[in-house]
């Protein structure tokens, strides 16, 4: 089988990151698989797609052009003559699925949020007759997919996409007299609740009673400067955006510590890396992060959008760093 998998963007991170293992085990199983991405963002991913022996073709254009867009991946889909297309995120599931249509080309779809804007979730509830199959990212994924689109059990499926590696590094623990250090995984995305983290820290400056400790971004996006215009506004000088990492293992294992702020979360991988490594994560409640930490024993749960909250469990696991 000829399998056109359809992507938004090579972006680091997100949706992007399990794609040369998920293509794999579909080659793997004797499928021909080729990768259609609907922008190319900042490239971050592609290396390690390219390096797993997958062929990638990359549109140029913007997120805003989206004729052009569909007309590229109709072109695109034409030549290659797939028999099956299989999608990821909303756009490319969009216009992957009218272009099934169109073509006569089942079509299977990824699902990894629960938190799709209003119009999103309007826009796939509509379509989602079009989906021969619709996949789920994690449990709270599928149930979105049953209760918000209106997708039958019979045309929906699980496929947790995190894969544990036992060679990964496990983090080293706290000793007295250095620094705790904190790390996070995630885009600079509004929807990753970095905002909310600032404001948090910002709190615990008053606190006189914490060890020093420092918190790193591992990740980069169009968010940056608004986050270190807060960065600056709120004299935070140990929160460091370090930019887009692609040796994650080796950043997690020297960390003390795990935090991901976000708003919405599919199966947040970053959460199972960190947890991999052996960091205790203090993590929003939300998407599969409440069925993955389990609050107070593997981990701290908070409400997401408040910085108070995060505040005082950022507290209690800098009061125990060990």
């Amino acid at each position: 089988m000829r399998i056109a998998y359809v992507i938004n963007s090579v972006e680091g991170g997100g949706a992007a990151f399990p794609v040369p293992d998920i293509t794999r085990l579909m080659r793997d199983a004797g499928h021909e698989v080729a990768l259609f991405a609907l922008l190319r963002r900042d490239g971050r991913a592609l290396p390690a797609i390219t390096a797993s022996g997958l062929q990638a073709a990359v549109r140029a254009g913007s997120r805003q052009d989206h004729v052009a867009a569909l007309r590229w991946l109709d072109r695109q889909v034409a030549s290659w003559r797939p028999d099956l297309i299989w999608t990821s995120l909303t756009r490319a599931t969009v216009m992957g699925q009218m272009i099934g249509l169109r073509r006569r080309i089942p079509v299977v779809s990824w699902q990894h949020s629960a938190g799709l804007s209003p119009a999103n979730t309007g826009l796939l509830r509509t379509l989602r007759g079009l989906g021969r199959l619709w996949v789920a990212d994690s449990r709270c994924v599928l149930a979105f997919m049953h209760d918000r689109l209106a997708i039958p059990p019979s045309r929906a499926m699980l496929w947790p996409i995190f894969r544990a590696d036992p060679g990964c590094p496990v983090a080293r623990p706290w000793q007295a007299g250095e620094p705790v250090r904190i790390g996070s995984l995630g885009r600079l995305h509004p929807v990753k609740g970095y905002d909310h983290l600032c404001r948090a820290l910002a709190i615990l400056k008053a606190d006189t009673t914490l060890p020093p400790f420092e918190i790193t971004i591992a990740g980069e996006g169009a968010e940056r400067p608004h986050l270190e215009s807060l960065i600056r506004q709120y004299g935070l000088t140990n929160l460091h955006l370090a930019g887009f990492q692609d040796a994650v293992p080796p950043f997690l294992a020297m960390q003390h510590g795990y935090v991901q702020p976000s708003l919405h979360e599919g199966l947040c991988i970053g959460v199972h890396q960190a947890m991999q490594a052996g960091l205790a994560p203090i993590a929003s409640a939300v998407g599969e992060i409440p069925y993955t930490v389990q609050d107070s024993m593997s981990g701290w749960l908070v409400p997401p959008r408040d910085p108070p909250a995060l505040a005082a469990a950022l507290a209690r696991a800098l009061r125990r760093p060990d």
